[in-house]
């Protein structure tokens, strides 16, 4: 449904290539200057809530986290092929994880079809992008100007295969943080007043909005930065990845023989009282106490 060609089901040269192809367009430089668009995004999306009515918070943060992959991927995308994309894509998400049978009608049958339009409209996007020849660093950018040192190209299917694989894993992760996010907050009024608090006074010190987010100020949220720390230990969204071993691999004392499967638990670490003291208790505090042993720490593991 992703693509037999996205990075994920790769290893060894293609799959390094590739990881750095997206690491690139991830960079601090490149963020740094998507930061006034993404904070678009989350304004737009605030003000969407804004009427009283009830929505869905995972299904809301899927839609804001969509939004922002697209900045990320194409820059700033025509808003039709934006919405083009983003209703095959809800169909290819909905069908994913359906019974995998051909009848029409069934979710995963809608599924197949919304991917095979899914790679026309970024067959267009790609035309696009050919024709504008300009200088950008989005990921689609990237892939379109790689050469290996044969002077070989990704082909259109090795493009798309990867733009989906991106999109498709950023987005449910991503969205999934931010819903826990919402909840933990919800849960400690005071931490979440606090919170409030220190991002009132970046908008106060903006204009109350005249002027975008900067860079800078993103790296200027300590509290707001240990809250989402400790939200990314407490749900462990990854809770485990599949790996396998290409060569024999001693591990404290065991031989894990090439061949065999291999799941890092991480939920495992990121709840071991040895590394965080009572860890089934939401508390951001944690992240300032030993700060860079612990956040050490809880990086390797995530």
């Amino acid at each position: 449904m992703i693509g037999p060609s996205a990075l994920f089901f790769h290893q060894g040269n293609y799959h390094n290539l590739t990881r750095k192809l997206v690491q690139s367009s991830l960079s601090p430089d490149t963020i740094r200057k998507l930061i006034p668009s993404i904070e678009s995004v989350a304004i737009s999306a605030l003000e969407s809530w804004s009427g009283g009515h009830i929505i869905s918070t995972l299904h809301e943060m899927k839609k804001f986290s969509f939004d922002a992959g697209i900045l990320s991927i194409f820059g700033q995308l025509n808003s039709n092929f934006r919405q083009m994309l983003s209703d095959s894509y809800r169909v290819v998400d909905k069908g994913y994880n359906s019974f995998p049978t051909k009848i029409p009608g069934t979710a995963y049958h809608k599924a197949l079809l919304a991917r095979k339009r899914l790679n026309q409209i970024l067959s267009e996007i790609i035309c696009e992008k050919k024709e504008s020849k300009l200088p950008e660093k989005d990921f689609l950018a990237n892939l379109l100007s790689f050469k290996n040192e044969k002077g070989e190209i990704l082909t259109e299917d090795q493009i798309t295969d990867n733009i989906i694989g991106v999109l498709f894993a950023a987005q449910d992760t991503t969205a999934s943080v931010l819903t826990w996010i919402l909840k933990y907050l919800h849960d400690d009024q005071k931490l979440l007043e606090a919170v409030k608090a220190e991002q009132m006074a970046i908008y106060e010190a903006n204009g109350r909005g005249e002027k975008p987010l900067t860079w800078a100020q993103t790296r200027n949220m300590p509290l707001t930065y240990r809250v989402i720390l400790e939200s990314l230990r407490m749900a462990s969204i990854i809770s485990f990845t599949f790996r396998e071993a290409i060569v024999d691999v001693e591990y404290q004392g065991c031989l894990i023989p090439k061949g065999w499967k291999v799941l890092p638990l991480f939920r495992n670490i990121h709840h071991n009282p040895e590394f965080f003291p009572d860890p089934h208790i939401f508390d951001p505090s944690r992240f300032e106490v030993c700060y860079m042993k612990i956040k050490e720490i809880f990086t390797k593991t995530s």
